[in-house]
């Protein structure tokens, strides 16, 4: 059996223990130890990581530790042998996130239920941020409050309460869990945020939390994800995103709260120089097709800048004065892109020639190929010209 350490003193960082038992594993070594303050994985929450030191100065690093019934199976990288005295060290910095995440986020689903009824039936800690499943719809307006909510219950600094309530008041406690219990049950409290059975390692008070900033929802099963950062992540993120307003500020020679508003404005400026230079660009094409003296036996034009749909209406136009026309767009170093279409060949049988002979992609059926080849111009050129001479 395993004293869990952590759950005295969710702060511990360092404890002794020996070794109880050490077998090798397809995941490494599995180590148990006769206490430990590495929490394992369980209730969404990532186990720690750390070290285990031996007096012999040898050291093995904790990858991964799971719950095994009464034991806590520690994952390591190399043996120790049973009796071994060792001192363990877990990562602070990830344990310290994880009851920062674990504690923010008992505060804004306790508030989401106790406002809306909904349950929060699936939550997990990611590496970039927290996800926490409802099981019902949220608009946008609810979410921004059960946020603003969350954060007022960080700012006041209450005490977070883990303890074993005896049979007796745990009867007529009004209690969160997503599953039935029995036996010793855990039991967190954030005073007038959330009253929750659970597993996970807390902060003393919820001011040690930091900020809680939801970052994005989407539908799922019958209910909503919300995806939240929490503590440092969340600072991390308004410090990136105040640092970005700043530069879009002084791109724009806009103060920093009008940013929004400057976009849109250029967002319509661009918008209008689309529209502009795609009817610029039409009249180009059309003084192309207006060069081309009707009845030519084929005509072949290489393009620069021309978009799929372009390609596709120069060629259509052509073929109207051409028997036979081609247009590719691209470069010798990317390739081009290109449709051909001719009124009297059999386009598919040349299509696959073409490719196969130019190291291209594409096909169709007559009268008209499309796709892309990688060959330089004056090869292109050069196979055509051979071509057409053959028809």
């Amino acid at each position: 059996m395993t004293t869990r350490y952590y759950y005295k003193d969710a702060y511990q960082t360092t404890f002794e223990a020996r070794v109880t038992g050490c077998c090798e594993t397809e995941k490494g070594y599995e180590i148990l130890l006769d206490g430990t303050a590495f929490y394992p994985e369980g209730g969404g929450q990532p186990c720690d990581l750390g070290v285990l030191k031996a007096a012999d100065k040898t050291v093995v690093n904790v990858t991964d530790v799971q719950e095994g019934g009464e034991v806590v199976r520690h994952f390591c990288d190399g043996p120790l042998e049973v009796g071994t005295k060792v001192q363990g060290e877990i990562d602070w910095h990830r344990r310290l996130t994880h009851m920062r995440e674990h504690s923010g986020e008992h505060i804004i689903s306790g508030i989401i239920c106790k406002t809306h009824g909904y349950s929060n039936i699936g939550f997990h800690m990611g590496k970039e941020f927290v996800t926490i499943d409802f099981s019902g719809l949220l608009t946008e307006e609810q979410i921004r409050e059960a946020e603003r909510k969350a954060n007022e219950k960080v700012m006041e600094n209450v005490e977070i309460l883990a303890q074993y309530p005896d049979a007796e008041a745990l009867a007529v406690l009004d209690y969160r869990s997503k599953k039935e219990l029995s036996g010793d049950i855990r039991i967190v409290t954030i005073p007038g945020a959330d009253c929750c059975a659970c597993c996970g390692t807390h902060v003393k008070r919820s001011g040690e939390i930091g900020p809680i900033k939801v970052i994005g929802s989407e539908h799922y099963k019958n209910g909503i994800r919300l995806n939240i950062l929490i503590g440092e992540k969340a600072l991390a993120d308004y410090t990136q995103k105040s640092e970005n307003t700043q530069k879009i500020s002084g791109l724009l020679s806009v103060k920093p709260e009008h940013t929004a508003d400057a976009v849109d404005k250029l967002l319509e400026s661009v918008n209008a120089l689309k529209l502009e230079y795609g009817a610029l660009k039409m009249q180009l094409l059309e003084q192309k097709v207006d060069a081309v003296v009707a009845g030519e036996k084929s005509v072949v034009l290489f393009e620069k800048g021309l978009s799929p749909v372009d390609v596709r209406k120069l060629a259509d136009k052509l073929q109207e004065k051409a028997e036979f026309s081609a247009v590719f767009c691209g470069d010798d170093s990317e390739g081009y892109k290109y449709v051909i279409i001719s009124k009297s060949m059999d386009m598919a049988a040349f299509g696959k020639d073409f490719n196969r002979s130019l190291n291209g992609r594409g096909g169709g059926r007559n009268p008209m190929i499309q796709g892309s080849v990688t060959a330089a111009r004056c090869e292109i050129e050069a196979y055509l010209d051979e071509s057409l001479q053959e028809v």
